[in-house]
Protein backbone atom coordinates (compact mmCIF):
# COMPACT_ATOMS: atom_id res chain seq x y z
CA UNK A 1 0.00 0.00 0.00
CA UNK A 2 1.33 3.44 -0.98
CA UNK A 3 0.48 6.65 0.83
CA UNK A 4 -0.12 8.35 -2.53
CA UNK A 5 -2.95 5.87 -3.11
CA UNK A 6 -4.62 6.93 0.14
CA UNK A 7 -4.25 10.58 -0.94
CA UNK A 8 -6.14 9.68 -4.13
CA UNK A 9 -8.82 7.78 -2.20
CA UNK A 10 -9.36 10.69 0.18
CA UNK A 11 -9.19 13.41 -2.49
CA UNK A 12 -11.83 11.77 -4.69
CA UNK A 13 -13.80 10.10 -1.87
CA UNK A 14 -13.25 6.63 -3.32
CA UNK A 15 -14.59 4.95 -0.19
CA UNK A 16 -17.86 4.29 1.58
CA UNK A 17 -18.69 7.55 3.37
CA UNK A 18 -21.87 6.38 5.08
CA UNK A 19 -22.00 5.99 8.88
CA UNK A 20 -18.43 7.16 9.39
CA UNK A 21 -16.91 6.94 12.86
CA UNK A 22 -13.57 7.80 14.39
CA UNK A 23 -11.54 5.06 16.05
CA UNK A 24 -13.07 5.93 19.42
CA UNK A 25 -16.64 5.51 18.09
CA UNK A 26 -17.54 9.17 17.54
CA UNK A 27 -19.70 10.03 14.52
CA UNK A 28 -17.87 11.72 11.67
CA UNK A 29 -18.92 13.39 8.41
CA UNK A 30 -16.80 15.01 5.71
CA UNK A 31 -17.71 18.52 4.60
CA UNK A 32 -14.61 19.31 2.50
CA UNK A 33 -11.60 17.09 1.85
CA UNK A 34 -9.35 20.16 1.60
CA UNK A 35 -6.66 21.28 -0.81
CA UNK A 36 -4.03 18.68 -1.73
CA UNK A 37 -0.59 19.84 -0.57
CA UNK A 38 2.29 18.51 -2.69
CA UNK A 39 4.97 20.23 -0.59
CA UNK A 40 6.16 19.85 3.01
CA UNK A 41 3.53 19.91 5.74
CA UNK A 42 0.11 18.28 6.21
CA UNK A 43 -1.27 16.39 3.19
CA UNK A 44 -4.47 18.45 2.80
CA UNK A 45 -5.03 22.07 3.81
CA UNK A 46 -8.30 23.67 4.85
CA UNK A 47 -10.37 20.53 5.23
CA UNK A 48 -13.71 20.57 7.06
CA UNK A 49 -15.20 17.70 9.09
CA UNK A 50 -18.00 17.30 11.61
CA UNK A 51 -17.10 15.31 14.71
CA UNK A 52 -20.14 14.68 16.94
CA UNK A 53 -21.93 17.50 15.07
CA UNK A 54 -19.11 19.93 15.89
CA UNK A 55 -17.65 21.52 12.72
CA UNK A 56 -13.87 21.52 12.63
CA UNK A 57 -11.83 23.35 9.98
CA UNK A 58 -8.15 22.64 9.56
CA UNK A 59 -5.68 20.27 7.98
CA UNK A 60 -5.88 16.55 7.24
CA UNK A 61 -2.90 14.19 7.55
CA UNK A 62 -2.82 10.77 5.89
CA UNK A 63 -0.68 7.74 6.80
CA UNK A 64 -0.57 4.00 6.17
CA UNK A 65 -0.46 3.36 9.95
CA UNK A 66 -1.36 5.65 12.82
CA UNK A 67 2.12 5.12 14.30
CA UNK A 68 3.61 6.85 11.25
CA UNK A 69 2.62 10.09 12.99
CA UNK A 70 5.34 9.42 15.56
CA UNK A 71 7.70 7.76 13.07
CA UNK A 72 7.65 11.02 11.07
CA UNK A 73 7.96 13.05 14.33
CA UNK A 74 4.92 15.19 13.56
CA UNK A 75 4.34 15.67 17.29
CA UNK A 76 7.47 17.88 17.29
CA UNK A 77 6.49 19.96 14.25
CA UNK A 78 4.24 23.04 14.76
CA UNK A 79 3.08 22.71 11.12
CA UNK A 80 0.90 19.80 12.28
CA UNK A 81 -0.72 21.55 15.25
CA UNK A 82 -3.77 22.44 13.16
CA UNK A 83 -4.52 18.87 11.97
CA UNK A 84 -8.20 18.14 12.69
CA UNK A 85 -8.37 14.61 11.23
CA UNK A 86 -5.90 11.74 10.89
CA UNK A 87 -6.81 9.40 8.01
CA UNK A 88 -5.08 5.98 8.04
CA UNK A 89 -5.27 2.58 6.42
CA UNK A 90 -4.63 0.77 9.70
CA UNK A 91 -4.95 2.00 13.28
CA UNK A 92 -2.18 0.63 15.49
CA UNK A 93 -1.68 3.37 18.10
CA UNK A 94 -3.58 6.35 19.50
CA UNK A 95 -2.30 9.78 18.51
CA UNK A 96 -2.70 12.82 20.74
CA UNK A 97 -2.67 16.54 20.03
CA UNK A 98 -0.13 18.81 21.75
CA UNK A 99 -2.71 19.60 24.49
CA UNK A 100 -3.22 15.91 25.24
CA UNK A 101 -6.53 15.25 23.47
CA UNK A 102 -6.99 12.23 21.15
CA UNK A 103 -6.64 13.22 17.49
CA UNK A 104 -9.80 12.14 15.60
CA UNK A 105 -8.77 9.22 13.38
CA UNK A 106 -10.60 7.62 10.43
CA UNK A 107 -9.65 4.12 9.24
CA UNK A 108 -10.09 3.50 5.50
CA UNK A 109 -9.37 -0.22 5.45
CA UNK A 110 -12.56 -2.08 4.61
CA UNK A 111 -14.20 1.04 3.17
CA UNK A 112 -12.34 1.53 -0.14
CA UNK A 113 -14.33 0.51 -3.22
CA UNK A 114 -13.32 -2.89 -4.59
CA UNK A 115 -12.87 -1.66 -8.15
CA UNK A 116 -10.55 1.07 -6.89
CA UNK A 117 -8.43 -1.48 -5.01
CA UNK A 118 -8.38 -3.79 -8.02
CA UNK A 119 -7.22 -0.94 -10.26
CA UNK A 120 -4.54 -0.04 -7.71
CA UNK A 121 -3.20 -3.62 -7.55
CA UNK A 122 -3.22 -3.86 -11.35
CA UNK A 123 -1.23 -0.62 -11.58
CA UNK A 124 1.37 -1.46 -8.93
CA UNK A 125 1.17 -5.23 -8.54
CA UNK A 126 2.93 -6.35 -11.73
CA UNK A 127 6.71 -6.17 -11.63
CA UNK A 128 9.32 -5.59 -14.36
CA UNK A 129 7.19 -3.38 -16.57
CA UNK A 130 8.50 -0.47 -18.61
CA UNK A 131 5.86 1.74 -16.99
CA UNK A 132 3.26 0.78 -14.37
CA UNK A 133 0.30 1.24 -16.70
CA UNK A 134 1.88 -0.59 -19.64
CA UNK A 135 -0.90 -3.24 -19.90
CA UNK A 136 -3.64 -0.58 -19.69
CA UNK A 137 -2.14 2.44 -21.45
CA UNK A 138 -4.00 1.78 -24.69
CA UNK A 139 -7.35 1.80 -22.83
CA UNK A 140 -6.99 5.44 -21.76
CA UNK A 141 -9.04 7.72 -23.99
CA UNK A 142 -7.09 9.94 -26.37
CA UNK A 143 -8.68 13.14 -25.03
CA UNK A 144 -7.31 12.50 -21.53
CA UNK A 145 -3.85 11.74 -22.93
CA UNK A 146 -3.68 14.75 -25.27
CA UNK A 147 -4.81 17.20 -22.59
CA UNK A 148 -2.28 15.80 -20.13
CA UNK A 149 0.50 15.92 -22.73
CA UNK A 150 -0.16 19.63 -23.31
CA UNK A 151 0.22 20.30 -19.59
CA UNK A 152 3.39 18.20 -19.48
CA UNK A 153 4.82 20.08 -22.47
CA UNK A 154 4.56 23.36 -20.55
CA UNK A 155 5.87 21.66 -17.42
CA UNK A 156 8.94 20.51 -19.37
CA UNK A 157 9.50 23.99 -20.83
CA UNK A 158 9.13 25.45 -17.33
CA UNK A 159 11.78 23.01 -16.06
CA UNK A 160 14.14 24.19 -18.81
CA UNK A 161 13.32 27.78 -17.87
CA UNK A 162 15.17 27.31 -14.57
CA UNK A 163 18.37 26.41 -16.44
CA UNK A 164 17.89 29.34 -18.80
CA UNK A 165 17.50 31.81 -15.95
CA UNK A 166 20.75 30.54 -14.44
CA UNK A 167 22.55 30.89 -17.78
CA UNK A 168 20.99 34.34 -18.25
CA UNK A 169 22.48 35.44 -14.95
CA UNK A 170 25.87 34.10 -16.03
CA UNK A 171 25.44 36.06 -19.28
CA UNK A 172 24.91 39.35 -17.38
CA UNK A 173 21.21 39.36 -18.30
CA UNK A 174 22.04 39.69 -22.00
CA UNK A 175 19.45 37.67 -23.94
CA UNK A 176 21.55 37.61 -27.10
CA UNK A 177 24.47 36.21 -25.10
CA UNK A 178 22.09 33.63 -23.63
CA UNK A 179 21.02 32.55 -27.12
CA UNK A 180 24.68 32.16 -28.08
CA UNK A 181 25.53 29.80 -25.20
CA UNK A 182 22.29 27.85 -25.75
CA UNK A 183 23.10 27.35 -29.41
CA UNK A 184 26.65 26.34 -28.52
CA UNK A 185 25.28 23.72 -26.13
CA UNK A 186 22.70 22.34 -28.52
CA UNK A 187 24.94 22.34 -31.59
CA UNK A 188 27.00 19.88 -29.54
CA UNK A 189 24.00 17.54 -29.18
CA UNK A 190 24.08 14.98 -26.38
CA UNK A 191 27.72 13.86 -26.76
CA UNK A 192 29.32 17.31 -26.92
CA UNK A 193 26.64 19.45 -25.30
CA UNK A 194 28.63 20.10 -22.13
CA UNK A 195 31.82 20.66 -24.11
CA UNK A 196 30.24 23.15 -26.53
CA UNK A 197 28.55 24.94 -23.63
CA UNK A 198 31.94 25.37 -21.97
CA UNK A 199 33.29 26.79 -25.24
CA UNK A 200 30.45 29.31 -25.42
CA UNK A 201 30.89 30.29 -21.78
CA UNK A 202 34.63 30.83 -22.28
CA UNK A 203 33.92 33.60 -24.80
CA UNK A 204 32.53 37.01 -23.95
CA UNK A 205 29.63 37.48 -26.35
CA UNK A 206 30.88 40.94 -27.32
CA UNK A 207 33.99 39.20 -28.70
CA UNK A 208 31.91 36.60 -30.54
CA UNK A 209 29.78 39.38 -32.03
CA UNK A 210 32.86 41.17 -33.38
CA UNK A 211 34.34 37.97 -34.77
CA UNK A 212 31.06 37.16 -36.49
CA UNK A 213 31.92 39.77 -39.12
CA UNK A 214 33.39 36.83 -41.07
CA UNK A 215 32.91 33.07 -40.84
CA UNK A 216 36.68 32.58 -40.83
CA UNK A 217 37.22 34.81 -37.79
CA UNK A 218 34.44 33.20 -35.77
CA UNK A 219 35.59 29.70 -36.80
CA UNK A 220 39.10 30.57 -35.59
CA UNK A 221 37.66 31.76 -32.26
CA UNK A 222 35.57 28.62 -31.73
CA UNK A 223 38.21 26.13 -32.91
CA UNK A 224 40.93 27.82 -30.87
CA UNK A 225 38.84 27.81 -27.70
CA UNK A 226 38.00 24.14 -28.37
CA UNK A 227 41.72 23.34 -28.44
CA UNK A 228 41.77 22.19 -32.07
CA UNK A 229 44.58 24.48 -33.21
CA UNK A 230 47.51 23.34 -31.10
CA UNK A 231 49.04 20.86 -33.58
CA UNK A 232 51.43 21.57 -36.45
CA UNK A 233 49.94 20.62 -39.82
CA UNK A 234 50.76 21.07 -43.49
CA UNK A 235 47.33 22.39 -44.41
CA UNK A 236 46.83 25.92 -45.74
CA UNK A 237 43.38 26.48 -44.19
CA UNK A 238 44.46 25.12 -40.83
CA UNK A 239 47.46 27.45 -40.85
CA UNK A 240 45.29 30.44 -41.70
CA UNK A 241 42.77 29.66 -38.96
CA UNK A 242 45.54 29.06 -36.44
CA UNK A 243 47.20 32.38 -37.31
CA UNK A 244 43.86 34.17 -36.92
CA UNK A 245 43.24 32.58 -33.53
CA UNK A 246 46.65 33.61 -32.18
CA UNK A 247 45.82 37.19 -33.18
CA UNK A 248 42.40 37.02 -31.48
CA UNK A 249 43.81 35.35 -28.37
CA UNK A 250 46.34 38.14 -27.88
CA UNK A 251 43.86 40.91 -28.74
CA UNK A 252 41.04 39.75 -26.44
CA UNK A 253 43.15 37.95 -23.81
CA UNK A 254 41.30 34.70 -24.41
CA UNK A 255 41.54 31.76 -22.01
CA UNK A 256 40.31 28.21 -22.64
CA UNK A 257 41.62 26.39 -19.57
CA UNK A 258 38.05 25.71 -18.39
CA UNK A 259 36.89 24.26 -21.72
CA UNK A 260 35.90 20.58 -21.85
CA UNK A 261 37.58 18.92 -24.83
CA UNK A 262 35.08 17.89 -27.55
CA UNK A 263 34.71 14.19 -28.37
CA UNK A 264 34.62 12.31 -31.67
CA UNK A 265 33.95 8.86 -30.21
CA UNK A 266 30.86 7.15 -31.68
CA UNK A 267 29.86 10.21 -33.67
CA UNK A 268 28.78 10.05 -37.29
CA UNK A 269 30.98 12.36 -39.43
CA UNK A 270 28.19 14.94 -39.99
CA UNK A 271 28.13 15.42 -36.19
CA UNK A 272 31.90 15.86 -35.82
CA UNK A 273 32.62 18.92 -33.67
CA UNK A 274 34.61 20.47 -36.52
CA UNK A 275 31.51 20.47 -38.73
CA UNK A 276 29.07 21.64 -36.05
CA UNK A 277 31.29 24.54 -34.93
CA UNK A 278 31.72 25.68 -38.53
CA UNK A 279 27.95 25.60 -39.06
CA UNK A 280 27.48 27.63 -35.88
CA UNK A 281 30.01 30.18 -37.12
CA UNK A 282 28.21 30.32 -40.45
CA UNK A 283 24.90 30.97 -38.71
CA UNK A 284 26.23 33.99 -36.82
CA UNK A 285 28.06 35.31 -39.87
CA UNK A 286 24.79 35.15 -41.82
CA UNK A 287 22.34 36.39 -39.14
CA UNK A 288 23.53 39.69 -37.66
CA UNK A 289 20.45 40.07 -35.43
CA UNK A 290 19.86 36.43 -34.61
CA UNK A 291 18.04 36.92 -31.31
CA UNK A 292 15.52 39.32 -32.88
CA UNK A 293 14.98 36.93 -35.79
CA UNK A 294 14.44 33.93 -33.52
CA UNK A 295 12.00 35.74 -31.22
CA UNK A 296 10.06 37.31 -34.11
CA UNK A 297 9.66 34.19 -36.27
CA UNK A 298 6.45 32.21 -35.89
CA UNK A 299 6.26 29.51 -38.53
CA UNK A 300 8.39 26.48 -39.28
CA UNK A 301 9.18 27.90 -42.73
CA UNK A 302 10.56 31.10 -41.18
CA UNK A 303 12.85 29.06 -38.96
CA UNK A 304 14.04 26.96 -41.89
CA UNK A 305 15.10 30.21 -43.56
CA UNK A 306 16.94 31.43 -40.45
CA UNK A 307 18.87 28.19 -40.00
CA UNK A 308 19.61 27.61 -43.68
CA UNK A 309 23.40 27.56 -43.25
CA UNK A 310 26.32 25.31 -44.13
CA UNK A 311 29.82 24.68 -42.86
CA UNK A 312 32.43 26.79 -44.67
CA UNK A 313 33.74 25.77 -48.08
CA UNK A 314 36.82 24.00 -46.69
CA UNK A 315 34.54 21.43 -45.03
CA UNK A 316 32.92 20.52 -48.35
CA UNK A 317 35.87 18.14 -48.79
CA UNK A 318 36.84 17.55 -45.16
CA UNK A 319 35.44 16.28 -41.87
CA UNK A 320 38.68 16.96 -40.03
CA UNK A 321 41.73 19.09 -40.74
CA UNK A 322 44.13 17.66 -43.28
CA UNK A 323 42.01 14.63 -44.24
CA UNK A 324 40.30 14.93 -47.63
CA UNK A 325 36.89 13.28 -48.12
CA UNK A 326 34.31 13.09 -50.90
CA UNK A 327 32.87 16.50 -51.74
CA UNK A 328 29.61 17.24 -49.96
CA UNK A 329 27.98 20.44 -48.72
CA UNK A 330 27.52 20.21 -44.94
CA UNK A 331 24.16 21.98 -44.50
CA UNK A 332 22.02 21.94 -41.39
CA UNK A 333 19.40 19.26 -42.01
CA UNK A 334 15.74 19.77 -41.19
CA UNK A 335 16.02 17.10 -38.48
CA UNK A 336 18.83 19.06 -36.83
CA UNK A 337 16.87 22.31 -37.12
CA UNK A 338 13.93 20.59 -35.41
CA UNK A 339 16.21 19.70 -32.49
CA UNK A 340 17.37 23.32 -32.27
CA UNK A 341 13.77 24.50 -32.22
CA UNK A 342 12.77 22.07 -29.48
CA UNK A 343 15.83 22.49 -27.27
CA UNK A 344 16.77 26.12 -27.90
CA UNK A 345 14.13 28.25 -29.60
CA UNK A 346 10.98 27.13 -27.78
CA UNK A 347 12.50 27.32 -24.26
CA UNK A 348 14.05 30.71 -25.11
CA UNK A 349 10.79 32.16 -26.47
CA UNK A 350 8.94 30.89 -23.38
CA UNK A 351 11.48 32.38 -20.97
CA UNK A 352 11.67 35.70 -22.77
CA UNK A 353 7.87 36.03 -22.87
CA UNK A 354 7.58 35.11 -19.20
CA UNK A 355 10.29 37.67 -18.38
CA UNK A 356 8.08 40.26 -20.10
CA UNK A 357 4.97 39.07 -18.26
CA UNK A 358 3.42 37.49 -21.37
CA UNK A 359 1.81 34.09 -21.91
CA UNK A 360 2.61 32.63 -25.34
CA UNK A 361 1.60 29.04 -24.56
CA UNK A 362 -0.81 28.83 -27.50
CA UNK A 363 1.82 30.09 -29.95
CA UNK A 364 4.30 27.53 -28.61
CA UNK A 365 1.68 24.76 -28.91
CA UNK A 366 1.18 25.75 -32.53
CA UNK A 367 4.92 25.81 -33.31
CA UNK A 368 5.64 22.53 -31.49
CA UNK A 369 2.67 20.89 -33.23
CA UNK A 370 4.19 21.75 -36.62
CA UNK A 371 7.47 19.99 -35.77
CA UNK A 372 7.66 16.20 -36.28
CA UNK A 373 7.90 14.04 -33.16
CA UNK A 374 11.32 12.92 -32.03
CA UNK A 375 12.19 9.32 -32.78
CA UNK A 376 14.07 8.25 -29.66
CA UNK A 377 13.53 4.96 -27.85
CA UNK A 378 11.10 6.40 -25.27
CA UNK A 379 8.80 7.85 -27.92
CA UNK A 380 8.91 4.65 -29.97
CA UNK A 381 7.93 2.64 -26.89
CA UNK A 382 4.96 4.89 -26.09
CA UNK A 383 3.82 4.70 -29.72
CA UNK A 384 4.06 0.92 -29.58
CA UNK A 385 1.60 0.94 -26.66
CA UNK A 386 -0.68 3.45 -28.37
CA UNK A 387 -0.07 5.90 -31.22
CA UNK A 388 0.18 9.11 -29.21
CA UNK A 389 3.22 11.03 -30.54
CA UNK A 390 2.49 12.88 -33.77
CA UNK A 391 4.46 16.06 -33.15
CA UNK A 392 7.24 17.56 -31.02
CA UNK A 393 4.56 18.82 -28.62
CA UNK A 394 3.56 15.19 -28.01
CA UNK A 395 7.09 13.81 -27.80
CA UNK A 396 8.27 16.52 -25.39
CA UNK A 397 5.22 15.92 -23.20
CA UNK A 398 5.85 12.18 -23.24
CA UNK A 399 9.49 12.64 -22.25
CA UNK A 400 8.30 14.68 -19.27
CA UNK A 401 5.76 11.97 -18.47
CA UNK A 402 8.37 9.19 -18.53
CA UNK A 403 11.10 11.04 -16.64
CA UNK A 404 8.98 13.02 -14.21
CA UNK A 405 6.16 10.58 -13.46
CA UNK A 406 6.57 7.00 -14.74
CA UNK A 407 10.17 6.52 -13.61
CA UNK A 408 9.35 8.04 -10.21
CA UNK A 409 6.13 6.00 -9.80
CA UNK A 410 4.09 9.20 -9.46
CA UNK A 411 1.00 7.57 -10.92
CA UNK A 412 -1.37 9.36 -8.54
CA UNK A 413 -0.08 12.74 -9.71
CA UNK A 414 -0.63 11.73 -13.33
CA UNK A 415 -3.89 12.22 -15.25
CA UNK A 416 -3.39 8.85 -16.96
CA UNK A 417 -2.84 7.04 -13.66
CA UNK A 418 -5.83 8.77 -12.09
CA UNK A 419 -7.95 7.83 -15.10
CA UNK A 420 -7.07 4.16 -14.69
CA UNK A 421 -7.65 4.18 -10.93
CA UNK A 422 -10.92 6.05 -11.55
CA UNK A 423 -12.15 3.21 -13.73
Amino acid sequence: MKEDFLHHVWKFLKFNTSSLETTDGVSLSIVQVGQHNLNAGPDFFNGQVRVNDQLWAGNVEIHIKSSDWYAHRHEEDPAYDNVVLHVVWEHDVDVFTKDGNPLPTLVLKGRVMKQTLDAYHQLFGIKKQWINCEPSFDTVDSFTISNWIERLFIERVETKNKLLLSLLSDSKNDWEALLFVLLCKNFGLKVNGASFLSIGQSIDFSVARKCAATTKSLEALLYGQAGFLQAEMDDFYFSEIKKEYHFLKAKYKLDNTSVIAPKYFRLRPPNFPTIRLSQLAGLYAKQKELFVSVISAKTLEEYYAIFEVSASEYWDTHYNYGVISAKRKKKLTKDFIHLLLVNTVIPLKYSYAKYQGKDISEALFELASSIPAEGNSIIKKFNALKKVANSALDSQGLLQLKNGYCDKKRCFHCAIGNSLIGK
